[in-house]
């Protein structure tokens, strides 16, 4: 099905949201959007250093931005800061601002706050833990873990780990840390096919030793739409979430009362959609992000 057109916003109030209805659905009406990045907006290469931009992704949000619609973006994929994302999208015409990007390392940082977490060991990349610093908690990797006692262990992009970084990452656990993950989703769309997770491989070594329950931050957690539907000033279930993968984006929109749509361009197809059980299935299939505002 198709969604039907968005109408222009007669204003904005201070809090970000756009005032008005705009899109009517079985659930709630839509006042603002999170877009999925690979496989919804562009597809990346395998080593994350371009970009293909995705038909109707830019004219999409461009309109969006006109009409004074908020949107964010919020990637699985948490190998850099947010405002490196956000730089590298822009570059390929993207309207994307600092502030509309987001990781699970954000939804991260949000969540270690609330829950108390001060000292984290983290497995991945620098980028990985940016979020973490920025928001006053104390970060370590696995060289640095001997002796110290942490909170949490994060794990992220980490394509160079290490068999002693898994280790560290257990006896962390075995001495009272909860085990938290960026993103439990073993592939993701990219040009000329699919990728793996490392966070996903990482966690099936760590939870195999230890059989601690891993907390995910990122897709599909109601964790990540709560911090969304707060970036964009609106309820969860004002939101509409655009992605490819029914097993993260739809999962979350229908677990937090959003609404979904489903693009063909990533890792799932009109057919596939269309098989998906309720919990899994968009409320809204297109065959492209150029779709959304369309009749």
């Amino acid at each position: 099905m198709r969604a039907r057109k968005v109408t222009r916003a007669p204003k904005k109030t201070p809090a970000g949201k756009a005032g008005g209805v705009r899109r009517r659905t079985t659930r709630s009406a839509v006042r603002g959007y999170m877009f999925d990045l690979d496989g919804t907006l562009v597809l990346g290469d395998k080593s994350l250093q371009s970009y293909d931009v995705l038909p109707g992704a830019i004219e999409t949000l461009n309109t969006l931005k006109q009409r004074g619609i908020p949107y964010v973006v919020l990637t699985n994929g948490s190998a850099h800061p947010p405002a490196h994302h956000a730089a590298k999208l822009r570059k390929v015409g993207l309207p994307i601002e600092d502030a509309q990007m987001l990781t699970p390392s954000s939804v991260t940082a949000d969540v270690f706050l609330r829950r108390g977490v001060r000292r984290a060991l983290v497995l991945g990349m620098q980028g990985v833990a940016h979020a973490l610093e920025a928001a006053g908690i104390e970060v370590c990797f696995p060289a640095q873990a001997e002796g110290r006692a942490f909170d949490g262990v994060y794990v992220g992009w980490h394509p160079d780990c290490h068999m002693k970084d898994i280790e560290a990452a257990c006896n962390a656990i075995w001495a009272g840390a909860k085990l938290y993950v960026a993103s439990d989703v073993p592939f993701f769309a990219a040009r000329g096919g699919r990728t793996i997770g490392y966070s996903y491989a990482i966690v099936g070594a760590i939870r195999r030793l230890t059989k601690a329950p891993a907390i995910i931050t990122g897709k599909p957690s109601q964790f990540a739409l709560s911090v969304v539907a707060r970036t964009l000033g609106v309820r969860k279930s004002e939101v509409g979430v655009v992605g490819d993968d029914p097993l993260v984006e739809m999962i979350m929109a229908r677990a937090g009362g959003a609404t979904g749509f489903g693009v063909c361009t990533g890792t799932t197809s009109a057919r596939q959609w269309a098989a998906q059980p309720k919990s899994r299935r968009p409320h809204h299939v297109l065959e492209n992000v150029g779709e959304l505002l369309r009749d």
